[in-house]
């Protein structure tokens, strides 16, 4: 395995697999790595000869609010992970490499509408932030295939959509969540939780399965929500959002819609919780 921070040296090495007819899959990552991010290069190691990794902390998509600072950093760890999962390349660029002029002067990729509500709406600019350092390590890897997980579902979209529209020759694979025994997706924020948080955490995937049976026996959905956000509260949570939208484009479901998505974001203590349960109801 080999670890660069050099844009020079990854092309150099990208040049040299491509002469040799050799496939790149890709998964960009801000370290602290867990067992959901090394299933996704588990992933990528099925679609192509070669798998790269980036680790970086992206400062465009923390506001000036957020933890940016206080984002876990653990490299060594990572490598030591990355090298047992069998990655060929780990980049790790600089902020100064990335963003060479800073981040007032830096050119941005936004994408309108799916980029706008629900994280979006909450946190605004984090998708601006997330689609341009991507459509960066895109243009930087070159790889043909991309893994993300589906716990971030509406980055998934967003980065799904910015693909198409830039005409990016990159294919995007969404890989399920992986969750601890107890049902919580796993996530470098659950670092931040007490022990005392972390056993209420669960009551969000609780919740989603809830409202999931509640949809396949044909519940209004505006109920669910309103329901479903009551329950959160109750568990000691303070809710962002709870949203059941369609799968496709993450707008709000028409009657006749049957495939669709319970997505949360909330607050326990100070750290903020996302995750999403994919359901199929009947027509």
């Amino acid at each position: 395995m080999q670890h660069i921070e050099q844009l020079s040296e990854l092309r150099t090495i990208r040049q040299e697999w491509a002469s040799a007819g050799e496939t790149v899959a890709f998964v960009p990552t801000m370290g602290n790595l867990h067992e959901g991010h090394l299933r996704l290069v588990d992933h990528a190691h099925q679609l192509a000869d070669r798998v790269v990794v980036s680790i970086f902390v992206n400062p465009m998509q923390f506001s000036a609010n957020e933890d940016l600072d206080k984002y876990p950093r653990t490299l060594a760890a990572d490598c030591e992970a990355l090298r047992a999962r069998g990655a060929d390349l780990i980049f790790t660029p600089t902020a100064s490499m990335i963003y060479p002029n800073g981040l007032e002067q830096q050119t941005y990729v936004e994408v309108p509408g799916i980029g706008d509500i629900l994280c979006g709406a909450s946190r605004p600019g984090h998708f601006r932030g997330v689609a341009t350092i991507v459509c960066k390590l895109f243009n930087m890897v070159q790889p043909e295939y991309a893994v993300f997980g589906k716990k971030d579902y509406q980055q998934l979209m967003v980065i799904r959509l910015m693909t198409q529209d830039l005409s990016l020759p990159v294919e995007i694979h969404g890989v399920e969540t992986e969750r601890a025994a107890d049902g919580l997706a796993l996530s470098s924020r659950n670092g931040y939780l007490s022990a005392g948080e972390r056993s209420q955490a669960t009551q969000i995937y609780q919740v989603m399965q809830w409202i999931a049976q509640g949809l396949k026996a044909g519940s209004e959905p505006s109920a669910l929500e309103h329901e479903g956000q009551r329950m959160l509260a109750e568990a000691g949570f303070t809710p962002d959002y709870l949203s059941i939208r369609r799968q496709a484009d993450l707008q709000i479901p028409e009657t006749s819609d049957q495939a669709l998505v319970i997505l949360v974001a909330a607050y326990l203590g100070k750290t903020r919780l996302i995750d999403n349960l994919e359901v199929s109801r009947a027509p």
